[in-house]
């Protein structure tokens, strides 16, 4: 016996704002010290976060608000516009470049990144288009590659960015909405092993990628260059110990870690709240993904358990990612700590979609206790 549950889940609700206000005050304490230096405001950065948490908290409501249905009505729109968006960027002049990736449009320090909103459109679209042209998916030419051709036209227009991170975010949750979908494991193992030989094409083609994977393989072969980064991220964490050294007493915050407000923010959390801190944030992570397949599992229709697998998938996929590079368990490629890290189109992006997930979770027939 199973029931319509018609109301948020407000565990999911209860995650998403333990994490928001982990992020607000590791962005704080992680760039207060550059903050200061650079703009003479010690709260700069965290102000500008408090912003955009404020703004992706009226997103997420908004969107919690509206049936997930409405979306297919503007799933091709939404693409096409990022699409567009993605193209624009890369504009000279017109596109911003920051710190090597013309991935920005905005007036001054004020950015928006289109690859954040191109990975929601893409949920939004390939959702809708597997749960269209399902009795067709079996088939490799007519089911399986029209849905990856739409990724891989997202993942060229952001590699000339170019932006290595939000391209294998975008491959990994392609890969678990064809699989939700149903698509054969043939496929999928097809789609590993081209996946696997444009992976080292790639990296071929870009001396730094090369340089980049040396450096995971060896960070200390070149402290003071590439492996700089890697080296003063395992610093932190390792100094961190079992509890770490409190709030705000960071040593790896004092420009020895680059930019520790972002992409390795996870670094200056593990190193303040320790082991145990940042095994609590990564327990969050788990509870949070379990608890968007279980909204999948039981979404009233193919539609929502897709919708809800690819917004789920995607903030699993970046979590695994951004804690890999930290950790130094995979090489570095810089993509957020979702809900934590700085930054604006992320934060907002990822509120946004928690919304969605929120709505097919209120409509979802959970089975009664």
């Amino acid at each position: 016996m199973s029931h319509s549950n018609d109301r948020l889940d407000w565990l999911l609700v209860g995650i998403t704002l333990i994490l928001l206000m982990i992020g607000l005050l590791m962005v704080h304490s992680a760039s207060s010290v550059i903050s200061a230096q650079r703009f003479g405001d010690a709260y700069f950065y965290a102000k500008r976060q408090l912003l955009w948490a404020l703004l992706g908290l009226v997103a997420m409501t908004w969107t919690a608000r509206v049936d997930y249905h409405q979306w297919r009505r503007f799933a091709p729109q939404l693409i096409l516009l990022s699409f567009v968006f993605l193209a624009v960027v890369l504009i000279p002049g017109v596109g911003q470049n920051r710190g090597g990736s013309q991935a920005w449009l905005g007036i001054g320090s004020f950015g928006i990144q289109p690859s954040e909103f191109a990975k929601l459109a893409l949920i939004l679209f390939l959702a809708h288009d597997l749960e269209h042209n399902k009795h067709k998916l079996q088939s490799f030419w007519r089911g399986f590659v029209p849905p990856l051709t739409m990724a891989l036209v997202a993942v060229g227009l952001i590699m000339l960015e170019p932006d290595l991170g939000q391209s294998v975010v975008i491959v990994g949750t392609t890969v678990i909405l064809l699989f939700a979908a149903g698509a054969k494991l043939s496929h999928l193992g097809v789609l590993a092993g081209v996946g696997g030989l444009g992976f080292v094409g790639l990296v071929a083609m870009a001396p730094y990628r090369m340089m980049r994977i040396v450096a995971f393989l060896d960070p200390w072969k070149d402290p003071l260059g590439k492996g700089y980064q890697i080296i003063q991220s395992l610093y932190a964490l390792g100094s961190g110990g079992l509890l770490g050294l409190g709030i705000g007493n960071s040593h790896q915050k004092y420009f020895y870690l680059p930019e520790p407000q972002t992409d390795f923010v996870f670094s200056i959390l593990g190193e303040e709240l320790g082991f145990l801190g940042a095994a609590t944030v990564l327990a969050l992570f788990a509870s949070m993904v379990w608890r968007g397949y279980r909204t999948a599992l039981y979404a009233p229709d193919a539609y929502g358990a897709l919708l809800a697998a690819g917004i789920t998938g995607m903030i699993a996929v970046q979590v695994l990612i951004n804690v890999g590079v930290v950790t130094g368990s995979i090489p570095a490629t810089g993509i957020t700590l979702p809900f934590i890290s700085f930054g604006g189109s992320s934060l907002t992006l990822m509120l946004t979609a928690m919304g969605i997930l929120l709505n097919i979770s209120t409509k979802s027939t959970f089975p009664v206790k």
